[in-house]
């Protein structure tokens, strides 16, 4: 191919080694496609660089080339992973679970990755039909699996897949295994490398037996299965947005003992062009609308929502008012660790061994809730997989309790290692019983909450930088900030500087410098003297630069949440505008 599109060398190399090496026909044929729409943005963005293997394992667009999902990254990557489990099993019968989600394209993905596992001769448990990614978490420790794998993208948007890689605790791959694997997938230069060839012999399909086992330990996390019973018509609406939801959430419910749920069914169907939502994500308002249209149709109390691959969960519930609101992910999982830590309080369940965890960028009003139930509170960075870790580190001398991150993922009980959006919508509705029973609803638990602990209010600001430039874009930023952190946000003096990447907290007024514990993250916090805590960080998963704000007012009284509200919004309107944000 000539270079009359001003492409790079590098790029233009590798479109060349996809045109000529031992692609399939039809992939040759779509750049071939690309080269003649003469779109060099198109090209350069597809080639650029390879799909990089990150710490949690793939997410990119599908299509051809080396930066996209596609059968031959998706190969790659699962022969570096093999080579990974070979070494670091030596002379074990080894085996994996796969599973994947509702988007375009994961049954074929799940298949190939299946391929070169058995290929490997790595037994594979291959769960055939879509499932959620708690259940892959789960079933990995009842196979007694070495890894995991899971096609999905989670709530990206319908261009997207990705490919989640576990270990044997159940948990997505950490320290010291994620860089291994990385480096082992980074040896993997060329198809020739790839054994593609299935050997069905090492291929083993999942049943329903596992279904049953996971919803049978969902089952047991009920903590007053007898108030259930008197509010067991609590009216529910559940929409899984088309993801895989539908196959364990409506079954999880009804083990709990809820009577009254009602599926949406616009969005029942499993389908990865996400027809009746723009982002197939509860934390988004315009995947929640119709499910709340239902629920104000049918006079219910509740709307439950998981995202595609049911890790995370949205929820709406009536306010002051009687009209639907959503609730975000701080205010949910605030929620569940204050209703469940009660319950267990209430059920004599607390022995002083117990704890919870949280995450560095989640609501702080987690760790002043456990604090007030005498619970420790963990925190670690964003991810579930060091919520997981943590659950790792204290198995056998302390029982985890709950976790939860501002992200919409909740994890309640230990056997599953990852966010659980079936177990939490169980949670989450035993949690509105609760409050039926006491006469309360959800909202006027959470102002309960308020007062007793603090009124915390969160927001964050996400902005979107694609292609090669905006990775730069988002650099330069995080540089800017660090080398010019603000000296005071919204009126408030900064008291404290955390830069996770260096790993050090700094105290603004002594100069005084403490070790945060935690591995290097590029993520800097700025804490004031108010309370107000402001965090930047890059995403990991997709091309955009997270600005999250948390401030704090006490809240004496009831009568008073509209006021203090307003004045916490007013305040988060400042730190946005102090930080040129708008």
């Amino acid at each position: 191919m000539e270079n009359n599109l001003s492409l790079e060398p590098a790029v233009l190399s590798k479109v060349n080694t996809w045109l000529e090496g031992g692609y399939d026909q039809d992939t040759k044929t779509e750049v071939q496609r690309l080269i003649d729409s003469q779109d060099t943005d198109a090209l350069t963005d597809s080639f650029y660089k390879d799909l990089e293997f990150g710490t949690g394992g793939l997410r990119g667009i599908m299509g051809v080339g080396s930066n996209r999902m596609n059968r031959y990254t998706v190969g790659m990557a699962t022969q570096g992973l093999s080579n990974y489990l070979l070494k670091s099993f030596p002379g074990q019968q080894i085996s994996v679970a796969i599973a994947h989600d509702s988007r375009n394209n994961s049954p074929y993905f799940a298949n190939v990755v299946a391929d070169v596992f058995s290929a490997n001769g790595i037994k594979v448990y291959f769960f055939k039909e879509l499932r959620p990614t708690p259940e892959l978490s789960f079933a990995i420790r009842h196979l007694g699996c070495q890894s995991g794998v899971v096609l999905t993208a989670s709530h990206n948007p319908k261009e997207y897949n990705g490919y989640k890689a576990y270990w044997n605790d159940g948990g997505q791959v950490t320290a010291p295994h994620d860089k291994n694997i990385i480096a082992e997938v980074n040896k993997i230069t060329s198809l020739d490398q790839v054994k593609f060839e299935r050997n069905e012999a090492n291929v083993e399909f999942i049943l329903e037996e596992v279904d049953q086992a996971y919803l049978d330990k969902v089952a047991t996390l009920s903590v007053d299965p007898e108030m259930i019973k008197r509010q067991q018509d609590l009216s529910i609406v559940f929409t899984p947005i088309h993801g895989t939801g539908i196959t364990l959430v409506p079954q999880a419910l009804e083990r709990f003992g809820f009577t009254n749920v009602h599926v949406l069914e616009a969005q029942a169907t499993p389908d990865g062009n996400f027809p009746t939502v723009v982002y197939p994500n509860p934390e988004e308002k315009d995947a929640m609308n119709l499910a709340m249209q239902k629920a104000e149709e049918l006079n219910a109390e509740l709307v439950l929502a998981t995202d595609p691959d049911a890790d995370r969960v949205g929820i709406a519930v009536r306010d002051l008012s009687g009209k639907f609101v959503l609730l975000n992910g701080n205010q949910t999982a605030a929620l569940l660790t204050y209703y469940i830590l009660q319950a267990w309080q209430k059920a004599g369940r607390l022995t002083g061994k117990e704890y919870v965890v949280n995450t560095i960028v989640t609501t702080d009003l987690i760790n002043r809730v456990a604090e007030g139930f005498g619970v420790d509170c963990y925190e670690t960075l964003t991810g579930f997989k060091y919520i997981a870790t943590i659950m790792r580190e204290k198995e056998g001398e302390a029982q985890y309790i709950c976790g939860g991150e501002e992200s919409y993922g909740f994890l309640v009980g230990d056997f599953v290692r990852d966010k659980d959006a079936v177990s939490s919508c169980a949670m989450i509705a035993e949690m509105a019983a609760a409050a039926k029973d006491q006469g309360k609803s959800l909202y006027e638990l959470m102002i309960q909450m308020y007062q007793e602990f603090g009124y915390y209010k969160e927001d964050l600001i996400s902005l979107t930088k694609k292609g090669h430039r905006g990775a730069q874009e988002i650099q330069e930023m995080m540089q800017e900030l660090r080398e010019n952190p603000p000296k005071s946000i919204a009126g408030s003096d900064v008291v404290e500087l955390i830069d996770y990447k260096t790993g050090f907290r700094r105290n603004l007024k002594t100069g005084e410098e403490s070790a945060t514990g935690l591995e290097s993250s590029n993520v800097l916090q700025f804490l004031t003297q108010d309370g107000t805590k402001v965090s930047a960080r890059p995403s990991g998963t997709e091309p955009k630069i997270k600005f999250y704000f948390s401030v704090r007012e006490p809240l004496a009284s009831a009568e008073e949440y509209e006021l203090v509200g307003q004045k916490l919004d007013a305040k988060i309107q400042a730190i946005i505008s102090d930080l040129n944000l708008k």
